[in-house]
């Protein structure tokens, strides 16, 4: 099995590197510094350098890429920018965000798609990790707003991709709240724990889940 994690220098990231690795897996992995690349390697994994935020960078995705079949490919990378809707966020802390959540994903989707319905027999899977707090429902507060609006955007754009990929599976999914420097330590989850349930969820994912918004143990969202 080959896979591809973008945004694999920390945290879940690089826990689905090692994951997949310790499992036998051809892991391709990216990171934006040396160091990440050097803790990539350390792991055995192909290390590739890409920053999702600069449009020159993931630009030469596919060409880095190419020739591959990927089986499980997964847009990891994120930024949380803190504030709330009680100070108008700055234009560079909007920009960063949408450059890395968003607009990242929708770079990297024309080119790493085709590679994961070239998987033969099909059923290769796009999984691009959002948040709970993407949920337009039952939003309690707007602690992360700029993220919260990031998130929600991301899903919407895994849900209008997957239309033009009918051979492969993309869905958006949560990783619940996790134990990293985003997350912090008071979270409920470890990064191994969180991981392993989103590896098996995917292992576990059918054509009916094409589009969707999942939590990290493969359950649907209610409520958007």
């Amino acid at each position: 099995m080959k896979v591809l994690v973008i945004g694999a220098s920390r945290g879940i990231g690089l826990e689905f590197a090692t994951q997949y690795q310790a499992e036998g897996a051809e892991v391709i992995a990216t990171a934006r510094d040396d160091e990440g690349l050097q803790r990539l390697t350390g792991l055995g994994a192909r290390a590739l350098r890409l920053d999702v935020a600069a449009p020159a960078s993931i630009s030469g995705l596919a060409w880095q890429l190419d020739g591959e079949e990927i089986d499980v490919a997964l847009y990891v990378a994120g930024v949380f920018p803190h504030g709330d809707a009680l100070t108008p966020p700055t234009q560079e802390a909007f920009d960063h965000a949408m450059r890395t959540n968003v607009l990242g994903a929708m770079q990297a989707i024309p080119q790493v798609t085709p590679l994961v319905e070239a998987v033969r027999g099909g059923g290769g899977r796009f999984a691009f990790i959002s948040s709970a707090m993407a949920r337009i429902g039952g939003v309690e507060d707007s602690r992360g707003w700029v993220y919260r609006a990031s998130k929600a955007a991301l899903n919407m754009v895994v849900a209008s991709a997957q239309h033009d990929y009918s051979k492969a599976i993309l869905v958006a999914m949560s990783p619940g709240w996790v134990q990293t420097d985003m997350g912090g330590q008071g979270a409920t989850l470890t990064t191994a724990q969180s991981v392993s349930a989103m590896r098996a969820a995917l292992a576990g994912l059918t054509p009916e889940n094409k589009g969707a918004f999942l939590n990290y143990d493969g359950k649907p969202f209610s409520t958007w």
